[in-house]
């Protein structure tokens, strides 16, 4: 189960003025699941109106309905073998996005199972949270003793050229789990859950 308070922990963060946000990467495909074009940039650098609307997509992965929208799986015990998306995933959170080979392994893992009858986009972000130390009242006490470094990924239907709409599904990983890293578990969104992505749930290996 998903603790409410660790999601809007990270949620909270999610502003322009507050954020940590490392870096931004994506991928537009077509209906057909072909790459029509991807970005990767350091996500300081993008333009103010670009920062809210990246950070508004980031956060309603983690900003869901817990435990309803955002469910939490435990990935299988055979699962960080060679070629893994869990493997990927971890090389994708280490590099902070900087490796295209890995991020382009990525799209086409993404464009070859999934079901879209428009074009769609697959953003990514990357984050490092230095968690602070908290007393039993929850009053910040100190400075941090962790860094949480994660990834989120969106999946969106295209409303115009690039502009991608509300994520249809997306994941946190590793997930976030009593103020700390869990690299056993992964959370998973769908925003219909009367007609889930049960095809990203296979992607993931779960």
């Amino acid at each position: 189960m998903i603790n409410r308070e660790d999601m809007l922990e990270l949620t909270r963060r999610m502003t322009p003025a507050r954020t940590s946000m490392t870096r931004a990467a994506g991928s537009y495909m077509d209906a057909d699941g072909d790459i029509d074009g991807t970005f990767n940039t350091n996500f300081l650098k993008l333009s103010p109106s670009d920062k809210g609307k990246n950070l508004a997509i980031a956060k309603a992965i983690p900003f869901s309905a817990t435990n309803k929208n955002l469910k939490r799986y435990r990935f299988p015990e055979d699962s960080m073998k060679a070629g893994s998306m869990r493997q990927l995933l971890m090389g994708m959170k280490s590099c902070g996005l900087k490796n295209d080979v890995l991020m382009e392994t990525f799209y086409d893992l993404i464009a070859e199972s999934y079901e879209s009858n428009n074009g769609y986009a697959v953003l990514v972000y990357h984050d490092r949270y230095d968690v602070p130390v908290k007393a039993a009242d929850h009053e910040r006490v100190g400075e941090s003793e962790e860094v949480f470094e994660y990834i989120i990924c969106a999946i969106c239907p295209l409303e115009g050229d690039y502009e991608p709409g509300k994520p249809e599904c997306g994941f946190l990983f590793p997930a976030f789990a009593d103020r700390s890293a869990d690299v056993d578990h992964i959370d998973v969104f769908q925003s219909d859950t009367g007609h889930p992505h049960l095809e990203l749930l296979k992607i993931l290996g779960l």
